[in-house]
């Protein structure tokens, strides 16, 4: 069936942890010139009931179908935002997806560790990104200047937020993309693949690293017009 007609326009970004809605200016700026309408939502990063609050506050702004984008924790924050009514379609960026009554934490259960993606956690409970290992365990394909930008501009996350489980997973209503980079040093390749799988997602690999949403902004816009020319008839 042609859904041209029917393709979802509106395009909602949410950024993860250790970063701002800044990254996501690549993607922006290549679908607003295909005449999507994009809206970036800047995530507090004090806990997943905040998150969530924020990105509903942006979804309740849209003026039809949506479709909702997260990256890392974002995709966490999507996967219960994403029940929300105008909300047409998911989009995983090298994401977390934890299903119903599961927190983020126990996605990484029975997976490989991540020795150069190193979280410090200072004395109020917030973590940042050890800035020794940031580049090579976040953004190894940006440039020295790119990753260190990232790196010095990076937005600490309440580390409770890790513990707070999804009450309901949104991929089980929702149909699901998923963008897996494939040289990610902050997630396991098998845990990607197994939360990506699970949700019935419709899954692009790249080479590129955690920094997916920033360096290979031109195949994640791309997904992204996919879901939007699929997803059509899903909100609601």
């Amino acid at each position: 069936m042609d859904t041209t007609d029917q393709e979802t326009k509106n395009v909602v970004l949410v950024h993860g942890a250790f970063a701002d809605g800044s990254g996501w200016r690549g993607v922006y700026d290549n679908l607003t010139a295909r005449g999507y309408r994009v809206t970036i939502v800047q995530n507090p990063l004090t806990s997943l009931e905040n998150d969530v609050a924020a990105t509903t506050r942006v979804l309740d702004l849209q003026d039809g179908p949506t479709i909702l984008v997260g990256h890392s924790w974002g995709g966490t924050v999507i996967t219960e935002a994403g029940n929300h009514p105008a909300v047409a379609g998911l989009v995983y960026v090298s994401a977390l997806a934890p299903d119903s009554g599961e927190n983020t934490s126990q996605q990484y259960e029975g997976f490989a560790p991540t020795p150069n993606f190193v979280i410090d956690v200072v004395d109020d409970g917030f973590g940042f990104l050890n800035r020794d290992t940031f580049k090579i365990g976040f953004a190894a394909d940006a440039s020295d200047a790119d990753a260190a930008f990232l790196r010095d501009a990076q937005v600490p996350i309440n580390m409770s937020a890790f513990a707070t489980p999804v009450k309901q997973a949104a991929w089980r209503d929702k149909p699901s993309w998923a963008v897996i980079a494939t040289e990610d040093m902050s997630f396991d390749q098998a845990m990607l693949q197994h939360m990506a799988t699970r949700a019935g997602a419709e899954i692009t690999h790249v080479s590129a690293s955690h920094a997916v949403f920033m360096t290979q902004s031109g195949v994640v816009s791309n997904v992204i017009v996919t879901a939007a020319q699929h997803a059509a008839g899903s909100a609601g």
